[in-house]
């Protein structure tokens, strides 16, 4: 893990909440000059002081680690605004409808930003009966492949987990498809917008 809890967290997170150092300190059995190290910078708390510290921030271990407070502003839950996250580790691929701290192999992952398909990475549609068939001339030998493709509507996602040594392609049943998504191992993830 590259940083532990950072002090600009727990001071914008404490007075969010309206309370001062002291207050703070008194909730977890510390000193207000501990709070005032850590949110400084010149100390950390301890990791066992990590869950209560968390709960009286009213954040997640996970969001207090990771730097970030995680709020559901996505109530519509549109799925076409979702986020992927991919593990660089052991290729897991992860979808979450909005905005989350996600970890995997003992790291967090970053959100993948989409780019338009490239010349290196044409996605092709084609309409077989109910079905699209997507296919993606691309390399696919262990060190460079397509990791997966993925169809998403504003009801669901569909994945299609790819192999090295086998073909670039998948079939997804078209209800409401707009956007198809491939994900290259060396380069990213490249979004292909239908109509």
């Amino acid at each position: 893990m590259d940083r532990y809890v950072t002090g600009a967290v727990i001071r914008r997170m404490r007075e969010a909440r309206g309370l001062t150092q002291e207050e703070l300190a008194e909730k977890l059995f510390v000193s207000s000059k501990a709070v005032s190290k850590w949110e400084t910078g010149h100390g950390f708390p301890d990791v066992s002081l990590l869950e209560p510290l968390a709960g009286a921030l009213g954040l997640s271990v996970l969001e207090l680690l990771s730097g970030a407070d995680v709020q559901n502003r996505n109530r519509a839950a549109n799925l076409l605004r979702g986020c992927f996250y991919v593990c660089p580790v052991c290729g897991n691929a992860i979808r979450a409808v909005g905005a989350a701290v996600v970890s995997c192999c003992g790291l967090t992952l970053p959100k993948l930003e989409a780019e338009p398909a490239d010349a290196a990475h044409t996605i092709r549609v084609e309409t077989v009966e109910d079905e699209y068939y997507v296919t993606v001339d691309h390399p696919m030998t262990r060190t460079h492949h397509i990791s997966f493709l993925a169809a998403v509507s504003d009801r669901g996602a569909q994945f299609v987990k790819l192999y090295p040594e086998e073909s670039a392609a998948a079939r997804f049943q078209i209800g409401g498809v707009r956007r198809i998504y491939a994900y290259c191992n060396r380069d990213g993830l490249f979004e292909w917008k239908l109509g």
